[in-house]
């Protein structure tokens, strides 16, 4: 194999009779380093919109959240809150109570999901970062008040300055079933002014007003029950060790979920739509590094001397496949280690200098698209790259020994 790869790096860096060749050559390096690259930019910039769209639903969602395995809501008393509260990397512990009601401001009205949180909710969320108007303050001088996503902020024309105008919050009362004649009396309605508005992203925005838990407890009639037990984690923390410790407190009747299983769908479809690109531009790299055989089928004709001289001194043909093999695997590798090096700058320039802008940059969370490199990506270019050139080389270093053959 010393022989093969000798001869191949002289023919890949021996001035050639005809400079054709060497164009051809070049050609085949440019073709498998562009297509790296883009492989590797794509890549990255789908990592960043990943990242980008989890950290907001992660910026609503705790890192583990503990709810009943049957029915909406459960006591929490079942469950030993102290020593979670004590568990090594969790940061705080939240009691949350959720229900859909109608909401009412001024003429305007709106179906929507109250969620009662306690004083610990803005501290395992990130939900605090995001309030665009007002305050994140759920309660002042004792008196109420609700945060309102976006959307629904919008859908009301919330106004957090109007004295006049509050909130109406009517939520149907338990068993009591609706009469026609006068269908009030079916539901518990409450008045809270409006505090702030947050927006993290539409599928909150347009659903959830977060209320004091104590304000909820009430327009719910449920005084000991919750819907949810929310736990914040330390940065850098697994979160998987932590669910494994709360599950052997947990029990059978209560349900422990990441934050990857809160949304185990949105997960696949990411990581679907990751292998997608990555297949579509595999065939891509598939046309452009094939390139290589027409570089080498060029190189065998002008080398047909040499093959009968290699022949001549006793060069079987494996010999003869091995040279132009390992040449077409050094175009592929040279290409390969370009095409990385090139698609590393091109993020490592977006990543710190955001050349390239979104269109309408004004309307998203970024004005520039988002770069993140992954050294899973650098691995998977590396070895789809390895094996169409490979595969490519092979195909055509068959061409030599037919070449060997003919000279007979």
């Amino acid at each position: 194999m010393k022989t093969a790869l000798f001869i191949a790096r002289r023919y890949l860096f021996a001035k050639k009779s005809h400079h054709v060749i060497n164009i051809i050559s070049l050609i085949s390096v440019l073709g498998v380093t562009v297509g790296t690259a883009g492989l590797i930019v794509v890549l990255s910039v789908f990592n960043g919109f990943s990242d980008l769209v989890l950290s907001l639903y992660n910026s609503f969602d705790p890192a583990i959240k503990i709810t009943a395995v049957r029915g909406k809501t459960f006591d929490p008393s079942t469950l030993n809150i102290a020593a979670i509260r004590n568990t090594e990397g969790v940061s705080g512990v939240s009691f949350t109570l959720s229900e859909n009601a109608l909401l009412k401001y001024g003429e305007k009205q709106h179906i929507a999901t109250i969620k009662g949180v306690d004083t610990a909710f803005m501290q395992v969320t990130g939900v605090g970062d995001f309030i665009v108007d007002g305050s994140a303050s759920l309660n002042e001088k004792n008196e109420p008040f609700a945060i309102a996503g976006g959307g629904v902020a919008y859908t009301l024309s919330l106004s957090l300055t109007d004295p006049f105008n509050v909130l109406s919050i009517y939520m149907p009362k338990k068993g009591k079933p609706v009469a026609l004649t006068n269908p009030e009396e079916a539901f518990n309605v409450m008045l809270i002014r409006p505090g702030g508005v947050f927006s993290i992203q539409q599928d909150f925005d347009s659903k959830y007003v977060l209320v004091p838990l104590a304000f909820a407890r009430e327009l719910m009639e449920e005084n000991k029950k919750v819907s949810a037990i929310e736990v914040g984690v330390h940065p850098g923390v697994d979160e998987n060790m932590i669910k494994d410790q709360i599950m052997t407190l947990a029990g059978n009747h209560l349900k422990v979920q990441t934050r990857i299983e809160q949304h185990e769908l949105l997960y696949k479809i990411l990581q679907s739509e990751k292998w997608a690109i990555y297949l579509i531009l595999s065939f891509i790299l598939i046309i452009a590094i094939f390139n290589i055989t027409g570089s080498l089928t060029m190189l065998i004709l002008e080398k047909k001397k040499d093959i009968a001289t290699l022949n001549a001194l006793g060069a079987g043909d494996s010999l003869i496949r091995n040279i132009f093999l390992a040449e077409g695997m050094m175009i592929t590798l040279f290409g390969a280690l370009a095409g990385m090096l090139l698609g590393g700058i091109i993020c490592w320039l977006q990543m710190e200098f955001g050349l390239i802008k979104l269109n309408g940059g004004d309307a998203f969370l970024v004005d520039a698209y988002p770069v993140v490199m992954e050294a899973a990506d650098f691995l998977l270019t590396t070895g789809i790259v390895s094996v169409i050139g490979f595969s490519a080389a092979l195909y055509a270093s068959g061409s030599a020994v037919r070449a060997k053959t003919n000279l007979h």
